[in-house]
C-alpha cells in the first residue's frame, strides 16, 4: 500500500446504495427501506438509533453476514453483493474486522492465540510471524504483559481489548463494532473507546461503531442516526440528536 495514489487511499472502504432488507414471505416486513451511505478510511463512524430500528440488520449487511433484498453494497471496492458464499467469506476474512459487545474469545486459548486466531484461520496453519505480529497488536492495546493469560484471568476490558486487537490483526480497512462497550462499566468503557479512536488514527482503518450511548457517539468524527430503517441524519455529532 505504500505505493498507493491519493485516490487510492481515500477511495471509500464501504458504499451502500439503495439497500433494502425486508422478511418474510406470505408476511413481508420491511427492516431497511432505501440505506445510501459511504466510508472513507480513516473515518470513526457511530450508528445510533431506538431499538427496532434497524441498525443491527444494517451491521449485518455491512458485515456481509446478511444479503440486502435489492440495492449493492460494497467492500473495499469490491461488489459484496455480486459474489457467491464463498466470496463473501473471503472479503469477510481479509477487509473486516468485528468487535462484539461480548467479546467472544477462545476461553481454552491464551491471549496471544486468540489474537493469532483470524491469521491462522487465513493461512490454514500458525507461522512464526503470525507469533510476533500478533505479540506486537497487544503491545499496541497495552497487553504484551498477559499474552499468554487465557480470557478468565482477564478483566472485561483487558478480555475487550484484546478483541480489538484480534479485529486489527488482518489489517482489514474496515471494522465494524456492534455496542463494543456496551458490557462495560464507564469507566472502561471511555478507556476502550479511547483506545478505538487511538487506532482509527494511527492505523487510518475505518471504524463503524454501533452505540446507544451518546457520550461515546459524541466523541466520533460523524453521526449516522437510523429510524424506522432510514438514515434520518448524518453529520458532525454536535449536530445530531441521538437515541
Amino acid at each position: 500500500m505504500a505505493d498507493a495514489t491519493a485516490a487510492e487511499r481515500d477511495a471509500p472502504v464501504l458504499v451502500l446504495e439503495g439497500v433494502h432488507k425486508s422478511y418474510g414471505t406470505t408476511v413481508i416486513t420491511e427492516v431497511l427501506r432505501g440505506i445510501d451511505l459511504r466510508v472513507i478510511p480513516g473515518e470513526l463512524t457511530a450508528v445510533t438509533g431506538p431499538s427496532g430500528s434497524g441498525k443491527s440488520t444494517m451491521l449485518n449487511l455491512i458485515g456481509l453476514l446478511d444479503r440486502p433484498t435489492s440495492g449493492k453494497v460494497f467492500v473495499a471496492g469490491e461488489e459484496a453483493t455480486a459474489l457467491d458464499d464463498a466470496g463473501l467469506t473471503r472479503l469477510r476474512g481479509t477487509k473486516i474486522g468485528f468487535v462484539f459487545q461480548f467479546h467472544h474469545l477462545l476461553p481454552g486459548f491464551s491471549a496471544l492465540e486468540n489474537v493469532m486466531m483470524p491469521m491462522t484461520i487465513a493461512s490454514g496453519r500458525p507461522r512464526p510471524w503470525m507469533h510476533d505480529k500478533a505479540l506486537a497488536l497487544l503491545d499496541k492495546v497495552g497487553l504484551a504483559d498477559r499474552a499468554d493469560a487465557r480470557p478468565s484471568e482477564l478483566s472485561g476490558g483487558q478480555q475487550q481489548r484484546v478483541a480489538i486487537a484480534r479485529a486489527l490483526a488482518m489489517d482489514a480497512p474496515l471494522i465494524l463494532a456492534d455496542e463494543p462497550t456496551g458490557n462495560l462499566d464507564t469507566e472502561t468503557a471511555g478507556r476502550v473507546f479511547e483506545l478505538m479512536r487511538e487506532l482509527n488514527r494511527t492505523t487510518r482503518q475505518a471504524f463503524v461503531v454501533v452505540t446507544h450511548d451518546p457520550r461515546l457517539a459524541e466523541r466520533c468524527d460523524r453521526v449516522v442516526r437510523v429510524v424506522d430503517g432510514r438514515i434520518v441524519s448524518d453529520g458532525p455529532p454536535n449536530g445530531a440528536a441521538h437515541g
